[in-house]
């Protein structure tokens, strides 16, 4: 027996990582990409903002949609002492957030909006980050060789400076990847 609904699923990302993730859940979709303002008003929690930014990509597919289209999009960000890091403009940028990163705990917020013609719905998930104490060698071999620009935080879990410099986490690693896959397959389920 299949679990997956009967719907035409198009995931709205550039990214690969939530595309890679997608994929794993035996999903068959096809991807769309729009380039969305991801501004927000300043006054949003940080803990709002991932699905706020979630449903303004969804908003951008809302005439476009057929009858049987399940639309995904998604929005992460990392999260410390109450500030949002986004993706770094540059190496200075990403070097400043590692450090800021290191021997600390962070938290890392997706949110996720499935929208159909008839019906839309936004979650998210958080998870709990420590890193250890990174040392400026291997911030500097990280950004040069890894280029996290496309990432917020300036990191990926998968990649060697999450082997190397994470410790432990507290909730979902796909969702720090991008994508809460166990909470995705229950909410596309419930859809």
């Amino acid at each position: 027996m299949n679990w997956i609904p009967e719907y035409n699923f198009i995931l709205a990302s550039k990214s690969p990582r939530r595309q890679e993730l997608l994929k794993s859940l035996g999903i068959d979709f096809q991807v769309k990409t729009k380039d969305v303002d991801e501004n927000y008003p300043p006054e949003i929690s940080p803990n709002d903002i991932p699905g706020y930014l979630a449903e303004k990509k969804a908003n951008a597919f809302s005439n476009e949609l057929n009858n049987n289209d399940l639309l995904i999009t998604a929005d992460t960000i990392v999260v410390l002492n109450g500030n949002v890091l986004e993706k770094p403009a540059d190496y200075d940028h990403a070097s400043q957030m590692l450090r800021a990163l290191s021997g600390k705990v962070h938290e890392v917020i997706t949110g996720v909006c499935l929208s159909s013609t008839t019906k839309s719905v936004v979650f998210s998930s958080s998870t709990q980050v420590w890193f250890k104490e990174l040392t400026d060698a291997e911030i500097d071999y990280y950004i040069n060789t890894f280029k996290p620009y496309d990432k917020a935080g300036a990191y990926g879990i998968q990649e060697w400076v999450g082997a190397i410099g994470i410790s432990h986490i507290e909730g979902s690693f796909y969702n720090v990847m991008g994508l809460p896959l166990q909470k995705l397959y229950e909410e596309i389920q419930k859809f």
